[in-house]
């Protein structure tokens, strides 16, 4: 498919220069990997640092017509089951928007900076969850925030490499946000990020996108990474793909995301429900759930992909779940994989079965992460 008919990011001519190869993702022409190739790039970031461009993501800037914070923060309250009140000024939450069916609609980042709330959203659902806002919070102005581009700096050496241009990075902790000035232009900056790593978002207005990026990647330690090597990394790190690993059809209870949902929103708690599809998600977390997202460890050397089914014997008697994720860990050395698998088979070390071309592939269900997070906490 030609990326002509593509949208580009700020960055396109950058990623041409680098040598990317350029492929259709959620409807952008978006760098599969570059010369080094994906295996390459995924060690490069666990080692170094690495970065991205995600601006192909969301980024909604949503305020109370009152002006009030609280009432911002509230308002998402009723499309999300995370408290968002709480969040303190200069940090942020990971949380999901749900259906009347307890189903995610979409998982997303939110931050508070002073009297506004910053929201980023998935690439592939950012127009449903901006109407769904501009919808449902009547009492708040949602904006999104086309004019900005997203940059990840990712790996054990992303805080020395953007402290060269922003010093003030350094006494950041592990989902702190702030506004920062990165080589002239205004930042808006997390300390988070999808790989595992600790690492920095980086939200950088459009015009000075391929400068702050050109300068990042002028650093020795740093190199652009792609979107193959962002698939192993958040794999490895455990993390859900939305569309893949969550969707419509899976709560957060059932996708392990429970520890996402704070005490406040819970049966007892200071505000509990008022989201889409609560008495389902408040049920789940009392009474428990059919099935559970896991990790997945094959043997072998080939990797066990998404839609693979899953049975508890080798004869394929006994569906039991399938895979929803899966891939080589270049850290780990090994196939790793994540899917859903009934109650009963989720227990770390129990013995599963993968269909692969018609072949039955013993596998371990494993905890996540594969490895070890490194947030600076």
């Amino acid at each position: 498919m030609s990326t002509d008919s593509l949208l580009h990011t700020p960055l396109f001519s950058l990623h041409e220069d680098q040598g990317g190869k350029m492929v259709p993702f959620a409807g952008y022409a978006m760098p599969l990997n570059y010369a080094d190739g994906i295996m390459a790039e995924h060690r490069h970031v666990r080692t170094h640092a690495g970065l991205f461009d995600v601006s192909h993501m969301g980024q909604v800037k949503v305020r109370a017509r009152s002006g009030s914070v609280e009432a911002a923060a509230k308002a998402l309250e009723r499309l999300v089951p995370a408290d968002i009140v709480t969040i303190k000024n200069g940090r942020q939450r990971y949380t999901q928007f749900t259906n009347a069916q307890g189903g995610i609609l979409d998982d997303l980042m939110v931050a508070r900076l002073d009297d506004t709330l910053l929201l980023v959203v998935n690439a592939a659902c950012k127009a449903a969850d901006i109407a769904l806002m501009q919808d449902e919070l009547v009492d708040c102005l949602v904006e999104p925030l086309e004019e900005r581009a997203l940059l990840a700096l990712q790996g054990p050496e992303a805080e020395q490499a953007l402290a060269s241009l922003a010093p003030d990075v350094k006494t950041m902790a592990f989902m702190d946000v702030r506004a920062l000035d990165v080589d002239g232009a205004s930042c808006v900056i997390s300390r988070s990020g999808y790989t595992g790593e600790d690492g920095f978002e980086i939200s950088v207005p459009a015009l000075d996108a391929s400068r702050v990026a050109r300068q990042l990647l002028a650093q020795p330690n740093v190199k652009p990474i792609g979107l193959g090597a962002r698939d192993s990394l958040r794999l490895e790190a455990g993390m859900c793909l939305y569309g893949a690993d969550i969707d419509e059809t899976t709560t957060p209870v059932e996708a392990a995301l429970e520890w996402s949902i704070q005490k406040s929103r819970r049966k007892g708690g200071a505000r509990e429900g008022g989201f889409p599809g609560a008495d389902i998600i408040l049920g789940q977390l009392e009474n428990g759930v059919a099935r559970r997202r896991v990790g997945l460890l094959a043997e072998g050397r080939a990797p066990v992909r998404g839609g693979a089914p899953l049975y508890s014997d080798p004869a394929f008697a006994d569906g039991i779940g399938k895979v929803t994720s899966g891939a080589f860990g270049p850290t780990v050395e090994a196939p790793v994989a994540m899917g859903y698998v009934a109650t009963a088979y989720a227990a770390p070390k129990s013995p599963v079965f993968a269909e692969l071309r018609g072949r039955a592939v013993p596998a371990v269900v494993a905890s996540l992460p594969f490895v070890p997070a490194r947030f600076k906490r």
